[in-house]
């Protein structure tokens, strides 16, 4: 355990305000997360040098397209989320307190040093929620002149998301439908928060977006548009992610039907230059020139750079925002 940050003591209860749903939490129990807890007036990181999830994964797969193609990154993940998604596709890791193993930082980052890992990837359960280890190991990252991601459902609140944003290089984050009924029913929180997360993310860092759409509930044309024309307001270039459901967890309904994808990426074309399609086999998610069509990055077999220099197009000019 390790002493939380973000939290006010009130006497008979203490209030997180680590992330938007701001418990106020009494002696001895925890927020809606399960990993902060009241211990005599003192809030508590239950999640801190406790891991569930580590491997060595492809950047591609957080996902992150336009952030050092065809590199592997270090991942870890403990226990615990501020949400409490029907679809959850990592449940039995988010719930998976018992599968934990501690770990110590220092052994974690003697673990990431013994890989070709171009740094550290928090994910596999919201990071946000285990916020000390993510901030202690960052800085420890930085100081090796290594990369920090965060693939997070950006579910936080402004202040401790400034006080981490300059410890991260690229985030992931997730923007599961743009109506605020579906956070609230399926998600078990809000929209608004997150879309602030993106704004204010956008801002500071490399930032990529992922939907995973499911028929009947956020993937129709209108809320598809809605989606795109909003990171489109931000920035064109944004990478934004269509990843298909498979039912898991509570949710049941068939996998999404795969034209469903493609007419969402269809539409979010018109508005955003790279749109990329997840859980679907057989797509082509080589990224083109948004100018000339050329390809510049070829995912068909193996990850290469075949059509940047410099950050511009070989054959056009135009510039490309990738960081290589």
């Amino acid at each position: 355990m390790k002493e939380a940050k973000f939290y006010e003591n009130k006497g008979d209860h203490v209030v997180c305000s680590l992330c938007p749903h701001n418990c106020k939490i009494k002696n001895g129990s925890t927020g809606i997360c399960k990993v902060r807890k009241n211990i005599e007036g003192v809030l508590y990181s239950l999640n801190y040098e406790k891991i569930t999830s580590i491997g060595l994964d492809p950047i591609e797969k957080k996902p992150l397209y336009h952030f050092y193609p065809g590199t592997k990154i270090f991942s870890i993940g403990s226990f615990g989320c501020n949400f409490r998604c029907d679809y959850c596709q990592n449940y039995e890791i988010v719930e998976g307190e018992e599968l934990a193993i501690d770990l110590s930082l220092e052994k974690i980052i003697e673990l990431e040093e013994e890989t070709d890992s171009i740094g550290m990837a928090f994910t596999y359960n919201e990071p946000t929620i285990f916020y000390e280890m993510v901030e202690d190991l960052a800085k420890e990252m930085k100081n090796r002149g290594k990369k920090n991601v965060l693939v997070t459902n950006g579910f936080i609140n402004e202040e401790p998301l400034l006080n981490l944003l300059p410890l991260i290089d690229a985030m992931n984050i997730d923007l599961k439908a743009m109506s605020d009924d579906f956070y609230k029913k399926i998600c078990k929180g809000n929209l608004d928060p997150v879309l602030e997360t993106i704004k204010l993310a956008a801002t500071k860092t490399h930032v990529e977006v992922t939907t995973l759409l499911i028929d009947d509930y956020n993937a129709s044309e209108e809320e598809i548009e809605k989606l795109s024309c909003f990171l489109s307001n931000i920035d064109k270039d944004i990478v934004l992610h269509f990843s298909r459901y498979f039912p898991k967890h509570k949710m049941h309904d068939p996998a999404t039907n795969i034209n469903t994808i493609t007419k969402a990426k269809d539409i979010a074309q018109k508005h955003l230059n790279y749109v990329y399609i997840g859980n679907v086999f057989g797509v082509d998610n080589s990224t083109y020139c948004p100018n000339c069509k050329s390809k510049l990055i070829d995912r068909n077999f193996k990850t290469q750079i075949v059509g940047i220099e410099k950050n511009r197009c070989i054959h056009c000019g135009q510039e490309i925002p990738v960081i290589y």
